[in-house]
């Protein structure tokens, strides 16, 4: 990417309509273009892990439904983004182009393919405060379609899945679900002790398991759909289970047949981590630790979930050895206090005098001056 005089900003455009698997193909300084309206915070926080010199949205990222705070990442970490340029760019631009963003105009080869609106901390704020005054009719709509799915779903609670075997023994051990949600790094980073003492088996769903790796671990299974893993962690050995429709469809599994992977399937409604923690359940978990799940309205709607049914009855099922670690890497935080460092320091300075008080060459020292000094008096 390289800004000019005049601060347009010219890169390398990368395509795609799906901004979760086209983050694992970005390289700094490209220019981002995607199609994803109500731009969710863990997609945004892939765009600026990847260094993006620029995104370009077909869509809106904040269309007004409900409070999403991904543009405000981006904004914060000083991407340039351009909103609702329309999706004939999609098919005017060829993925590795170099493209030209001048104001809110998109150029390739000169010639003007698109134009939209140049979005600020400013402006993206006031969509957010606008959107929270109309949060109340989103959430009616929510909690109405969740009661709906839940006469549809309730056989969660009620009945016992028919669950894959697994190549690793559950009962009686702790399980960590690893989801792609909200600060789900940093709450893994804070479990490290956890980990390391305890050894549960871990369940990473979907994109979970590259933090999982990240983070020094590695999964014992992988669950999901599969479209924002990476092939690196599918080939990490950990058994891949995938999540199949109740009607036996499972669309993850064609990326697995392709690279001659190995793997099961459990078909069941509900999102990747619910069908995770029912595994982990049914196999007979001592307890079961959730990193990054979904559990807050805006996390569903950033998911683009008009329910939560299946998340809410799967909870009830499993509730008693439930613990949702989101959030706890700032139940506590270390700081260092200004009198405490003092007092280190103080006590370090006087364990070097002692040591050197102590010392022959010292005591030498110390006595040839107390000999000088007698001899003066005289």
């Amino acid at each position: 990417m390289a800004r000019t005089a005049t601060g347009a900003v010219v890169g390398t455009a990368r395509i795609g309509r799906r901004t979760k698997e086209l983050t694992q193909r970005l390289q700094p300084g490209e220019i981002a273009i995607i199609d994803h309206a109500d731009l969710d915070r863990v997609a945004a926080e892939g765009l600026v892990e990847a260094r993006v010199g620029a995104v370009v949205n077909v869509a809106e990222s904040i269309t007004g439904r409900y409070p999403n705070v991904g543009p405000l990442l981006l904004a914060a970490a000083g991407i340039p983004l351009i909103d609702g340029v329309g999706s004939e760019v999609l098919n005017r631009i060829v993925d590795g182009a170099v493209v030209r963003l001048d104001g809110g105009r998109v150029l390739c080869d000169g010639v003007v393919v698109a134009e939209g609106s140049v979005q600020t901390l400013q402006t993206l704020d006031a969509r957010v405060e606008a959107a929270k005054a109309t949060i109340g009719l989103e959430l009616a709509n929510f909690a109405e379609n969740t009661l709906e799915y839940m006469r549809a779903e309730q056989f969660l609670l009620l009945e016992s899945p028919d669950v894959p075997d697994l190549d690793v023994s559950v009962r009686g051990r702790h399980v960590l679900v690893v989801v792609r949600g909200d600060q789900f790094k940093e709450d893994l980073a804070a479990l490290n002790g956890y980990i390391r003492d305890l050894n549960p088996v871990i369940f990473a769903v979907d994109g979970g398991a590259d933090a999982v790796l990240r983070a020094g671990h590695r999964p014992n299974v992988i669950l999901g759909d599969f479209d924002s893993v990476s092939t690196d962690a599918l080939r990490s050995g950990a058994q891949l289970i995938v999540h199949a429709y109740p009607n036996g469809m499972a669309p993850g599994a064609q990326r697995l047949d392709e690279q001659g992977l190995k793997y099961s399937t459990f078909a069941l409604a509900g999102t990747s981590e619910d069908i995770a923690m029912l595994l982990a359940f049914e196999k007979g978990a001592e307890l079961i630790v959730a990193v990054g799940t979904h559990v807050s309205l805006v996390d569903f709607l950033d998911k683009g979930r008009p329910g939560m049914a299946s998340t809410f009855l799967t909870r009830l099922k499993v509730g008693p050895i439930l613990v949702d670690a989101k959030g706890v890497n700032k139940l506590y935080e270390s700081r260092a206090r200004k009198r405490d460092i003092t007092l280190l320091v103080v006590a370090a300075m006087l364990v070097l005098i002692l040591v050197v008080a102590l010392s022959p060459p010292f005591r030498v020292f110390w006595q040839s001056v107390t000999i000088q000094f007698r001899e003066w008096r005289r």
